[in-house]
């Protein structure tokens, strides 16, 4: 990352790309790799190489390993009564909105997938 940025699917291709992401999102012992990679997806997302909606995953992940409020509601705290329950986010009431602007669907349908009822 240090000598190319971002590995974008142009410089290393699809599957590469997405492995490199999914690499960072779970790196949450690794906090300091995981803001680097927050912020050189950053620009990859600016150029239009990288994928905003996956960058609004990575984004959430760091804010809630940095103790902080999440602002797309991506990460799930836990499960109560069969539903899952998002980590707080900082405007709840404009989630959905914040979510469509990236291509992720809203949280309704988002959690469904989840939910154990």
């Amino acid at each position: 990352m240090e000598e190319y940025g971002w590995p974008t699917a142009e410089l290393v291709g699809e599957e590469a790309a997405r492995a490199a992401w999914l690499i960072a999102q779970h790196a949450d012992r690794q906090l300091d790799v995981q803001r680097r990679a927050l912020q050189l997806m950053q620009q990859a997302v600016s150029a239009g190489s990288a994928s905003p909606r996956e960058l609004a995953f990575l984004y959430d992940r760091t804010l809630v390993n940095e103790g902080r409020k999440q602002v797309y509601g991506t990460q799930i705290a836990g499960v109560k009564d069969g539903s899952p329950v998002p980590w707080p986010c900082e405007e709840p009431e404009r989630m959905d909105e914040l979510r469509a602007e990236v291509g992720i669907e809203p949280f309704d349908e988002y959690v469904a997938k989840f939910s154990m009822a």
